[in-house]
């Protein structure tokens, strides 16, 4: 006997992952749910838009592009961005996300990300604000690493003012 599943199946269109998005970087779709076991997202970034240098440390990350083109720059290499090209980024690599000329839209999985925790992994002698609220997305939660991050790497959303 099999064991329903705990969250209902979604289809995502057209109208979802070819959306224009509102502003250089956009989040036009992303999989909600408790229930989810994945973080999913459609992500589009205007003509000529990027997304900075940053690195995921917990998680890799899949990603496939749907419509345009750009490139994934590593310390390492640049790679070519375009529709049905796939790149996985395993956790700790450093990259940053180029739009072409028409723009870039494409897909992000990973495994869902676990809840944020108290605690640091900072040595002592290295400070960091006391307050952290500045650098977490309001959209999806994801901490900034960068002190200067305007716009979240994971969803695009702009960052609080500092």
């Amino acid at each position: 006997m099999s064991t329903p599943p705990s969250a209902a199946a979604e289809y995502v269109g057209r109208e979802q992952t070819g959306a224009a998005g509102r502003g250089p970087i956009s989040v036009t779709w992303s999989l909600t749910g408790p229930a989810r076991d994945l973080d999913a997202n459609v992500v589009r970034l205007a003509p000529d838009a990027y997304i900075s240098e940053h690195t995921e440390t917990v998680l890799g990350v899949l990603v496939t592009v749907l419509a345009g083109s750009g490139e994934v720059r590593t310390p390492d290499a640049t790679f070519a961005l375009e529709p049905g090209v796939l790149a996985w980024l395993p956790a700790g690599t450093t990259r940053s996300v180029h739009a072409g000329p028409e723009g870039l839209t494409y897909t992000t999985a990973h495994r869902r990300r676990p809840p944020m925790s108290i605690g640091s992994s900072r040595p002592s002698g290295e400070g960091e604000a006391a307050c952290l609220l500045d650098r977490v997305c309001p959209e999806c939660g994801r901490l900034a690493t960068e002190r200067d991050a305007r716009f979240c790497a994971r969803c695009g959303t702009p960052l609080a003012e500092r």
